[in-house]
């Protein structure tokens, strides 16, 4: 089956904002009385959503909350998080981020996102940057009730472009997301932008240090027609 489409996860892959994310979920944490992020925060949190990454924070230090309270939080998360990036200049868009999505476009791919992200978030960053009708379609935190390392959000992204899994392309740059990519039966790139090259290495089927190293061509050879 040929390749049809490019399916990137967002946090850490297109934009790098994880540090603002990891100081914002510290301030919700002391705003709740509770002590910041434990060091367990990269293995708690990376590659998962915020619904899954507070509940398992506030669990860690023995808070259990219901679904209007976890919503409370996630919705002042993300005014901070939209507050935090319109005090910033030029947001920190992976730079050769532009480039790989020319390239995929002019090769005829579509372009979706599928992320753990909440939606507002995704489109915040999206339309500051002008990547906004770059994608077909963006798979967020709201349309699934199973986040990474599910395949839900792969899945429901490829029945939305109307192709097959095995005709889309996953680029993931944390554990959780190779997972969810390989449980969807899509292949997967890991991009080492947050873990090292040898990390991604042995969990994907592709592995690089940024775009500018993602050779599509190449790629796209191995799916055939």
């Amino acid at each position: 089956m040929p390749l049809k489409a490019v399916l990137l996860d967002f946090n850490g892959t297109i934009i790098n904002d994880e540090p603002i994310h990891r100081q914002l979920i510290d301030e919700l944490l002391l705003a709740e009385n509770l002590r910041p992020a434990s060091k367990n925060y990269r293995q708690i949190c990376l590659g998962k959503s915020d619904r899954a990454c507070l509940l398992e924070l506030l669990a860690e230090q023995g808070r259990s909350i219901d679904d209007i309270q976890l919503q409370k939080l996630l919705v002042k998360k993300t005014a901070a998080y939209q507050q935090r990036l319109g005090s910033i200049t030029e947001l920190p868009i992976y730079a050769d981020l532009v480039d790989f999505l020319d390239e995929a476009q002019s090769a005829g791919l579509q372009l979706a996102i599928v992320t753990g992200a909440m939606r507002s978030e995704v489109d915040a960053v999206l339309r500051q940057s002008g990547l906004i009708e770059r994608f077909t379609t963006i798979v967020a935190c709201e349309d699934v009730n199973s986040g990474k390392p599910s395949p839900s959000g792969y899945l429901l992204a490829a029945d939305r472009l109307q192709v097959q899994p095995q005709e889309c392309l996953a680029i993931e740059d944390t554990f959780p997301g190779l997972q969810a990519a390989k449980a969807a039966n899509i292949p997967v790139v890991g991009i080492a932008h947050t873990y090292p090259f040898h990390m991604m290495q042995r969990l994907s089927n592709w592995a690089v240090d940024c775009f500018a190293d993602l050779e599509l061509q190449r790629i796209q050879y191995t799916y055939g027609e």
